[in-house]
């Protein structure tokens, strides 16, 4: 991962963003896919934007996609895009869906890029450096306990078989649980905003692009056993703040 790699991921999320805008609280096409999940013309238009260029500078590289599945997916360093993440969220005109552009090499994340483009909310970890926020030093805050900690997580609904049920656990001990949010939340983490954000059910693409933003800030993220994610970790996720909480959060799901 080099300076060159970070330039052109933010350049990727400029190009996300200029496909996504023109289509945000206006008339869109929009389908259901065979997982029972929304897409629209707007995701389709934001990666395939983001596929243009890495074709261009990146040929050597994999890509995987949301909507447009992989390319050379057995290369060393691969670009994972999700080019709206919280489709439903973009849906019905909250901005707090973004778009996840994440490089993998030797299947852990190095490089991952949040970015919301309609408030402007950019957050950028790579690993080895501290995480920004639209340009300035990103850090997550000291939480001493799940009794105090601020989780947030997008929707019950969104978690498979008997997981909301451990969730639930986790929640009564929690000082609250906040709902909604996408990757939104996990920015929010980085910034010291949220001490928490618990999710299952993810793909590749939904938790790449996060690990470096919470870890440059200071956090941590692991899947429920608190295993470090890579390429084959199986989508469930912890994300917190203070690294301390991964323990009891650990414990308290299990």
């Amino acid at each position: 991962m080099t300076d060159d790699d970070i330039a052109l991921a933010l350049r990727l999320a400029d190009a996300a963003g200029e496909a996504i805008r023109p289509f945000f609280r206006r008339r869109f096409i929009r389908e259901t896919k065979d997982d029972a999940s929304p897409v629209t013309e707007a995701d389709r238009a934001s990666e395939a934007a983001m596929r243009r260029i890495l074709d261009a500078e990146r040929p050597g590289d994999g890509i995987i996609g949301e909507e447009y599945g992989e390319e050379r997916a057995q290369a060393n360093r691969i670009w994972v895009l999700d080019p709206i993440d919280g489709t439903r969220a973009f849906i019905a005109g909250r901005p707090l869906f973004g778009t996840l552009i994440a490089l993998i090499q030797d299947g852990k994340p190095v490089l991952g890029v949040i970015d919301q483009p309609i408030i402007g909310d950019r957050w950028i970890g790579a690993k080895g450096r501290p995480t920004s926020f639209n340009g300035e030093p990103a850090r997550t805050r000291t939480c001493s306990g799940v009794a105090d900690a601020h989780i947030g997580t997008t929707s019950p609904a969104a978690f498979p078989g008997n997981d909301f049920a451990n969730f639930q656990r986790l929640g009564a001990a929690a000082r609250d649980v906040l709902w909604g949010g996408d990757c939104h939340n996990y920015g929010l983490v980085a910034s010291g905003h949220l001490d928490a954000v618990i999710e299952s059910g993810l793909k590749l693409y939904d938790f790449a692009a996060l690990v470096p933003v919470v870890e440059g800030a200071g956090g941590r993220m692991t899947d429920w056993q608190g295993r470090d994610l890579d390429r084959d970790s199986a989508g469930h996720a912890i994300a917190v703040g203070d690294p301390s909480l991964i323990a009891p959060i650990v414990d308290l799901l299990a």
